[in-house]
């Protein structure tokens, strides 16, 4: 996947309300771009860390730019746009990266299902077979170099645990898809020490048969693309 537009470097100041983020950008410009990130981007807002921002011609936009890319540690780079991780995952797919998940004859995204729920992914075969694909997108690294999600406490990720577990009672097939977007992680897992109730659901669902896979993501200014599998480390309680 390309960015939209050539994306411009700069230092972040601050992020504040979520949503917004103060930066000064190479030329010495002073901006407030749009922060596309609802979580807690824990570890990923340093005090003047190098980011990128793409910018919007649309006159529509009350913000023209959009944060895209941080530096983490001076060292490595996470996107923080949440609304990449889908379609990254769903292009890997489409173009065969993903062998888990090769095989398939239709995929389709956001699906209803469960309660009030959608499926990030469901692939199909022509034989009837189900695939329920859920994303979810990790860029907390901690300092045992292990990713780790949540990142901050989810009723709404528990939930989808759940719902994929009846998927599976159901006679489907149910993937949880870590897509790390963040090149200094090379292991996930479950943040327990942030969210024990989803980490301990996570352990549940995938002894009743949902299963777990992370890919990592190539990330660069130019373009962002599904690389290749990484471990999960699965709690034992």
């Amino acid at each position: 996947m390309d960015f939209p537009t050539v994306l411009l470097a700069g230092r972040l100041i601050k992020r504040y309300k979520r949503f917004l983020a103060d930066i000064e950008l190479d030329s010495g410009e002073l901006i407030t771009a749009h922060c596309p990130n609802t979580g807690s981007m824990k570890r990923c807002q340093q005090d003047n860390a190098r980011v990128w921002v793409s910018k919007s011609d649309n006159p529509k936009r009350k913000l023209a730019y959009t944060w895209e890319i941080v530096e983490v540690d001076e060292q490595h780079l996470a996107c923080i746009n949440t609304g990449y991780p889908n379609k990254l995952v769903g292009e890997a797919i489409a173009n065969g990266v993903i062998s888990e998940l090769a095989g398939y004859d239709q995929q389709k995204a956001e699906v209803k299902y469960g309660e009030k729920s959608r499926i990030d992914w469901l692939l199909s075969k022509d034989t009837g077979e189900l695939c329920y694909v859920e994303v979810k997108n990790v860029t907390l690294l901690e300092e045992d170099g292990k990713g780790y999600f949540p990142d901050a406490v989810t009723e709404r990720g528990k939930k989808h645990l759940y719902e994929m577990a009846e998927m599976v009672k159901q006679g489907h097939r149910a993937v949880m898809f870590f897509c790390v977007s963040h090149t200094g992680i090379d292991g996930v897992a479950p943040a327990g020490y942030i969210d024990p109730k989803y980490a301990q659901a996570f352990t549940d669902v995938l002894a009743s048969g949902v299963e777990v896979i992370a890919y990592k993501v190539d990330i660069s200014p130019k373009t962002m693309a599904v690389s290749h599998s990484i471990p999960v480390f699965v709690p034992v309680y």
